[in-house]
């Protein structure tokens, strides 16, 4: 019995890792405080949004009350995920202070 046929096929493929984005690479390049400050004007404008559409309802300039039920439940949401982040970031930060040097 011989094992010729094997050596017909050849070496594997060399796979290549996959590129990693370097600290350094241009690109835009975005600090944490303004990622929080962009979190928070968007979560403002979404309650803005959610008074704008009760006080319209309420005033009977709008009709329809599934949007304005939809922005509202959108503004809660989005300020729970806010004040979750918060929490977690303060507990962090205590974590952080906390460490022995």
């Amino acid at each position: 019995m011989t094992l010729s046929g094997i050596h017909a096929i050849g070496t594997p493929p060399v796979i290549q890792p996959p590129q990693v984005a370097r600290p350094d690479a241009a690109g835009p390049k975005t600090d944490f405080a303004s990622l929080v400050r962009k979190a928070v004007e968007t979560v403002d404008q979404d309650q803005q949004a959610s008074a704008t559409g009760v006080e319209q309802l309420l005033s009977g300039r709008r009709q329809d009350v599934l949007p304005v039920v939809t922005a509202v439940a959108k503004a809660d949401a989005s300020f729970k995920l806010l004040i979750g982040v918060r929490n977690k970031m303060i507990e962090a930060y205590k974590q952080t202070i906390n460490m022995q040097v």
